[in-house]
């Protein structure tokens, strides 16, 4: 018997385009071998029968509240909750307090997460209206990206100043990860709804204040910037069918130097759910139209959308449940992302593969991450078992994130979550996580 070896046996493992039976053998944490069958005498072995296997979730797009808002959730809670929902990787945002905005206080997260995570991690540096020579010093082999805020954000992230937006565009030494909406039309959209409702406005007005054309102005001038100055530029969370057109897919994933993200709740959420859900899915950019909903998913499935996130960014339940000018925006996904997305596979809105390929394969090359996101011998072994015969209704007790909710409270989805395993360490299983190593710093070829 080998020591830390895992043998997963007799899954369907979904990997490349492909969906096939066959075995995985886990040595010191990578992928030793994927074949059709594997003899090994491991010191843990699953019985993977009638489950299908996944590479894990790499989640570009979170935010886990640490440092200074840990009321709200911290690095240790959203790992587990991560982990419980087959995400093995994430990257977190810079929009914490005090904001991300130098290289010494980008170090303090990475040490608290090696501390307490139980998923891989990474850290975006964020960018300001002055503080260009601390991001130009970000190392792009072990940082995700730099994060731009060109729409309203927390403390001194807003960048609204042309110069600085220009410089960051033209001497950025990595990927420009941007949250795009135009503060200009947004604050007019506010003062009209405050003429016509005073204080009265409701959450049905989110779409309109945070509109289709704030969020289009804003993705067309950080395109427009991209391609002046050859940037590598990746938007964050589109939200309207009208963005999708400002991307192609005549490129292959790795050549394009302009990609795009969506996410779960703009997939599956749409203004009609305001009625039911209210704040609880008031998000920036906000949920919009079933026409959005649907481009968007199109957009996804033509290629000119690259990647689905989360955007996990919790708040407490007393926050949410406030009038909605005092709600804050945001709410937890990590858990439930996948489950959610399996649901449109049982929907016939994504094939297994695309599922797949969206979540973990195309994250992966989009970044740039070495050795992760795939089911390839040497590769880490990030992975996940979801089983398609045991559904899982989300209730309030088995929510692990921070904050106690989660916007699809009571639902209950086709799949549940078998077995995680990140970096080689199984760190959830049947329902209860396990106290394995920490996750690891992510790398990147770059």
């Amino acid at each position: 018997m080998s020591n830390n070896s895992i043998l997963i046996k007799n899954a369907r493992i979904v990997n490349q385009g492909e969906v096939f039976s066959g075995d995985v053998l886990i040595k010191r944490g990578r992928i030793e071998k994927v074949d059709s069958s594997i003899q090994y005498n491991a010191s843990k072995e699953i019985n993977a029968e009638g489950l299908f296997l996944l590479p894990g979730l790499i989640d570009d797009q979170v935010h886990f509240r640490e440092p200074g808002l840990t009321h709200k959730a911290d690095i240790w809670h959203e790992s587990r909750a991560a982990v419980a929902g087959g995400t093995t990787s994430f990257m977190e945002m810079p929009n914490t307090v005090p904001n991300t905005l130098t290289q010494e206080l980008l170090e303090e997260k990475y040490q608290r997460a090696a501390e307490v995570s139980l998923a891989n991690y990474s850290f975006y540096m964020g960018a300001s209206n002055d503080n260009l020579a601390e991001v130009l010093r970000t190392n792009p082999r072990d940082v995700c990206g730099i994060k731009v805020f060109m729409g309203s954000s927390t403390g001194n992230m807003l960048v609204d100043n042309s110069e600085t937006l220009s410089n960051i565009f033209a001497e950025a030494p990595m990927l420009i990860a941007t949250h795009c909406e135009d503060e200009a039309t947004i604050k007019r959209n506010i003062e009209q709804y405050k003429a016509q409702y005073g204080e009265d406005i409701q959450i049905e007005h989110h779409p309109l204040i945070r509109s289709a054309d704030a969020c289009f102005i804003s993705s067309s001038k950080a395109v427009e910037l991209a391609k002046k100055h050859d940037a590598r530029l990746h938007i964050l969370h589109i939200s309207t069918a009208k963005e999708v057109g400002l991307f192609d897919n005549k490129k292959p994933l790795a050549e394009k130097r302009i990609t795009a993200e969506a996410c779960v709740h703009h997939l599956w959420f749409s203004d009609a759910d305001y009625v039911k859900k209210g704040n609880f899915i008031k998000w920036n950019p906000a949920v919009k139209t079933s026409d959005d909903r649907d481009g968007i998913l199109a957009g996804l499935l033509s290629g000119k959308i690259d990647v689905i996130a989360t955007d996990h960014a919790p708040h407490t339940l007393q926050e949410k449940e406030g009038k909605y000018l005092e709600a804050p925006s945001g709410g937890p996904l990590v858990q439930h992302a996948l489950l959610a997305l399996l649901d449109l596979v049982d929907q016939k809105k994504l094939t297994m593969e695309q599922l797949v390929e969206k979540t973990a394969h195309n994250t992966a090359t989009c970044f740039q991450i070495e050795n992760r996101g795939f089911i390839k011998e040497g590769y880490w072994a990030d992975l996940v078992l979801v089983d398609p015969a045991n559904p899982f209704q989300v209730k309030r007790d088995n929510i692990l994130s921070k904050c106690g909710w989660s916007p699809f409270l009571n639902h209950t989805f086709s799949h549940s979550i078998h077995t995680t395993i990140v970096s080689g360490q199984v760190v959830y299983e049947n329902g209860k996580i396990q106290e394995a190593s920490t996750g690891h710093r992510l790398l990147f070829n770059r």
